[in-house]
């Protein structure tokens, strides 16, 4: 069986959150015997949800499930929990933790639906194929109505991945949000830095992205969701995922078409991918709408070096120092290309600068130690490497395959620093 791919932009059925509930409060009551439910609901719908149904069902006795972390069986905790006291509901939530580390759910959380997964239970995370193998068993054990509580991704990994699951004796009820609860989450995202994206780790990142995802879908502020989409491109990158970065700064510019930083981040992405002349498009359309981003200009001379224009990167360089003299990255990045047109001295003042700007810049020490030893200045180059290497260890690891210290790769000092 092959599942249908799912249209990320396709929008919900226009209900209110009274009508779905009374929708699910219905299909509860007529209910009889066991029963599988999918709720898609925020944590704060889902409190509500039960603290209604406890009010709208009184002789009903519904129990709670929270799961914690990633849970691969679930049948024995249900089973302890009707062995102490027989239900009628059991409301479950925090499936969605259990997902989050897989390769099938990291796919799901990028743009593209163009691909069609066959069907298949092998490589599926654990717990969807304990609750698949399980279900008869759940059926002929609990007479019972099971409702999960979940967050729009998973409903949207069952439709594309365990579609048969999803339809299983099962109904699916999809609240929808509030805009002023959407505007107030999506505030969390906005302004996040690059720095703390990489900082998080792979699982909570994923996390972020379906979040992030999910709310730009659900805000009807076209200006907010072009600010989410921007922090979903960062999250993207951060996550080495130029792909859907790339398509992420595009869906904000189909929205503001004059977003000059989605432009610039745009261009990083392309670089990142080898797509130098694009790169060098996208941030010249970026200067175009403001032409005192100093960033771009920056970016722009990387692009330009890496397609061997070192003269025109340069310029582009000493443009970006025009608008902000204190820009480390660029004096750094100028000193590399007045290097390799051989104007050592000019590079060597660059690097100067940029130390003068940020002393713990270390990609302008370790350029200096290229060029004090391609320069054949031994005790400088190796106190130089020597002091980069304490500020980061991994141009131990870069020296010991430049070619710029080939000609003082024997000498026993440099042998030492580098661990041979």
């Amino acid at each position: 069986m092959i599942a249908d791919p799912f249209d990320w932009d396709e929008e919900l059925p226009l209900e209110t959150e009274e009508e779905v509930y009374r929708a699910l409060l219905r299909a509860l009551q007529r209910k009889q015997g066991f029963g599988l439910f999918f709720v898609q609901c925020t944590p704060a719908q889902g409190e509500k949800i039960i603290t209604d149904l406890r009010r709208d069902l009184p002789k009903q006795q519904i129990q709670e499930l929270h799961l914690e972390g990633e849970v691969t069986a679930l049948y024995d905790q249900i089973h302890e929990l009707w062995q102490k006291r027989p239900f009628d509901a059991l409301v479950v939530d925090g499936l969605e933790a259990s997902l989050y580390a897989y390769e099938d759910v990291k796919r799901l959380s990028g743009w593209s639906s163009e691909e069609v997964y066959n069907y298949s239970w092998k490589g599926v995370p654990k717990i969807l194929s304990h609750l698949n193998q399980q279900r008869e068993h759940l059926q002929n054990s609990f007479l019972a109505r099971f409702m999960f509580l979940v967050p729009p991704f998973v409903v949207d990994y069952f439709i594309q991945r365990a579609p048969d699951f999803l339809d299983w004796r099962s109904g699916l009820f999809c609240f929808p949000r509030d805009p002023k609860e959407v505007a107030q989450d999506a505030e969390r995202f906005i302004g996040g830095a690059y720095a703390e994206y990489l900082a998080l780790l792979p699982k909570k990142r994923i996390e972020k992205i379906l979040e992030l995802k999910s709310l730009q879908h659900a805000c009807e502020d076209l200006e907010l969701r072009t600010t989410l989409l921007f922090e979903l491109g960062l999250l993207f990158q951060s996550e080495q995922d130029y792909g859907n970065a790339i398509a992420s700064y595009e869906k904000a510019l189909e929205i503001k078409p004059d977003y000059d930083a989605a432009w610039n981040n745009r261009g990083s992405a392309l670089y990142a991918l080898g797509r130098y002349k694009e790169a060098i498009a996208s941030y010249d359309k970026a200067l175009e709408i403001k032409p005192d981003l100093h960033e771009a200009w920056n970016n722009r001379g990387n692009a330009l070096s890496a397609l061997g224009r070192k003269e025109e990167a340069i310029a582009s360089y000493e443009k970006a120092l025009e608008i902000k003299p204190d820009d480390h990255a660029a004096w750094n990045n100028r000193g590399y290309a007045l290097s390799a047109l051989g104007r050592k001295e000019e590079a060597i003042a660059s690097y100067e600068k940029a130390l003068e700007i940020k002393p713990d810049l270390h990609a302008a020490w370790y350029n200096k130690a290229c060029y004090y030893s391609l320069q054949g200045q031994v005790k400088q180059a190796i106190e130089t490497l020597q002091h980069v290497i304490m500020l980061n260890d991994k141009y131990q690891e870069m020296a010991k395959n430049d070619s710029d210290f080939d000609s003082i790769r024997q000498d026993e000092r440099f042998r030492a620093l580098i661990g041979e």
